[in-house]
């Protein structure tokens, strides 16, 4: 567990109702839950302008809510449960022809707003399409080398530049996993597993010469 360093002195703070310690906070059993309707109260108390929600979609894009829950589906589990205790309101709306749930708090004015956008005295205007996160971030070319080589260098990170220009990320993973299984911790050796592929092709059938 990675220790955390402390709250600095000047920062922002989210404001939680008292009643989600007592009430809600002690009826919460499961963990995707929990988080979920945390990072909700922090998402939509920094959006500005009215009625104040975030959507399905930019809640799925969030790469640390998504790892956090534990990936997508835990993430729709959390929004359920969120909704079925009624911490939040959904609304469901579709434009362009695609369909979309936004996220309300249920408060008193959260409730008349959606009342009022569900009778078209408000549009919401469009709505931005986001690309769903990944629960497990891809480690860059750099990570890969501390985790299993040691300390960058200068020189050696100008040439972890050039070999990301040159072959893919699946190759540079691929790489350093067949050296580190056979004790090959070095970045020469792991550069010429990767010449060697691009020049005769990968054992299960990648063509040579990656452009």
């Amino acid at each position: 567990m990675k220790k955390f360093s402390g709250f600095p002195s000047r920062q922002t703070y989210t404001p939680l109702p008292g009643l989600f310690f007592t009430e809600v906070l002690p009826e919460i059993q499961d963990i995707s839950e929990l988080k979920t309707t945390l990072w909700l109260f922090w998402a939509i108390q920094r959006k500005k302008g009215y009625p104040r929600f975030v959507s399905a979609g930019e809640l799925s894009a969030e790469t640390t809510l998504v790892r956090a829950v534990g990936g997508q589906d835990e993430l729709r589990q959390g929004l359920a449960l969120a909704v079925d205790r009624g911490t939040v309101l959904r609304l469901g709306v579709q434009q362009d022809g695609r369909k979309q749930d936004l996220y309300f708090l249920n408060t008193a004015a959260d409730s008349e707003a959606l009342l009022r956008v569900e009778s078209g005295e408000i549009s919401l205007g469009a709505l931005p399409h986001k690309e769903p996160a990944s629960a497990v971030e891809t480690p860059s070319i750099f990570s890969l080398y501390e985790q299993n080589i040691g300390v960058l260098t200068p020189l050696i990170a100008e040439q972890l530049k050039e070999a990301e220009k040159l072959y893919p990320v699946s190759w540079i993973e691929d790489a350093f996993r067949e050296a580190a299984e056979l004790n090959k911790r070095s970045w020469r050796y792991i550069s010429r597993i990767l010449e060697r592929w691009a020049t005769e092709g990968r054992k299960h059938g990648e063509p040579g010469r990656y452009s």
